[in-house]
């Protein structure tokens, strides 16, 4: 199943990550949870449209690595693959 979000939303795979301290004791997902989560967008829509009726253009594209916040985006799984759907405005940053 091929998924095709319209406006300005987004198909994002979280990517996780675990954090271990120096003594290699591995922290469960718990601890951070105000922390923003990682993910690699894998869809995108054609862009949101302004006040005249005109599609702005994305800022994110297929493949990037993103930051956004824990609490934004809404989960869906399909196939049994978990993926995350949110608007570009969730996103904080790119990473490069």
């Amino acid at each position: 199943m091929t998924l095709k979000p319209l406006y300005d939303n987004i198909i994002v795979k979280q990517l996780k990550e675990e954090e271990v301290t120096k003594s290699g004791i591995v922290l469960p997902d718990t601890i951070n949870k105000e922390k923003p989560q990682q993910g690699e967008v894998i869809a995108i829509g054609p862009g949101k449209k302004d006040n005249n009726g005109k599609i702005v253009e994305m800022s994110v594209k297929v493949g990037d690595k993103i930051l956004f916040n824990r609490y934004s985006p809404n989960e869906i799984k399909i196939d049994d693959e978990e993926y995350l759907v949110m608007r570009e405005s969730d996103v904080l940053a790119i990473i490069e």
